[in-house]
């Protein structure tokens, strides 16, 4: 019986590592499709958004049957319910990247707007966080764990900072209103995917520590 269930346990895991690191290569090519403007970056993350839906279902079966079947208690309990909300929160980074790659596609085939280094900024700080995030699960480190929670704040600090650039540039350059409108999008789900990430680092606290801190790592 503990080997069956070890085994259980095993492909869960491999599930939500699966999912991660799809995730994870959504992000970036979100990202690299927005900032140089590559539409065939954009479609490979709107044609992968299936796969990332179907290992959250994975994700969730696994977690259900190991919890209703094993009856499984401490560290062990911890972990399947922590991986349970690490892959909806997951789900949801490839919906943000998902919507990244969309306002992409429509950006691409619209004159550029100027450089805005504070977006460049937030991009790199949602992709370290979700690098973060996802490496303190693998490797169960609280101590990581804990400075993605810390880093959230920074993000949204960032973001306030692209809309002000993107607002002060729509001002004077009425014909980029819709332009911007898509960035600041974009922005925002930029923002949202650096709160996932911030949550998966909560998940991994409750998992390593038995602790729940969302009080201390979210507004």
């Amino acid at each position: 019986m503990t080997t069956f269930f070890m085994n259980r346990l095993e492909e869960l895991k491999i599930s939500a590592t699966s999912m991660a690191a799809l995730c994870e290569k959504a992000l970036d090519k979100a990202q690299r499709g927005y900032f140089q403007r590559d539409t065939s970056l954009a479609k490979e993350v709107m044609a992968g958004d299936e796969q990332i839906n179907f290992l959250e279902l994975e994700v969730d079966q696994a977690a259900l049957k190991l919890l209703a079947l094993d009856h499984p208690m401490a560290k062990d309990l911890r972990y399947i319910v922590g991986t349970m909300n690490i892959g909806l929160d997951l789900e949801r980074i490839g919906d943000e990247a998902y919507n990244i790659a969309r306002r992409s596609l429509f950006l691409s085939g619209r004159p550029p707007l100027p450089y805005f280094p504070a977006m460049e900024n937030l991009g790199q700080m949602a992709m370290d966080m979700l690098s973060g995030a996802i490496a303190a699960y693998l490797n169960g480190d609280a101590e990581s764990a804990l400075e993605i929670c810390q880093q959230d704040e920074k993000a949204s600090t960032e973001t306030v900072k692209v809309i002000k650039a993107l607002i002060d540039y729509m001002v004077n350059e009425a014909p980029a209103v819709e332009r911007c409108v898509h960035s600041i999008f974009i922005a925002r789900s930029l923002e949202r995917i650096s709160d996932l990430s911030s949550n998966i680092a909560e998940s991994v606290l409750f998992i390593t520590k038995g602790v729940n801190l969302k009080a201390g790592c979210r507004r």
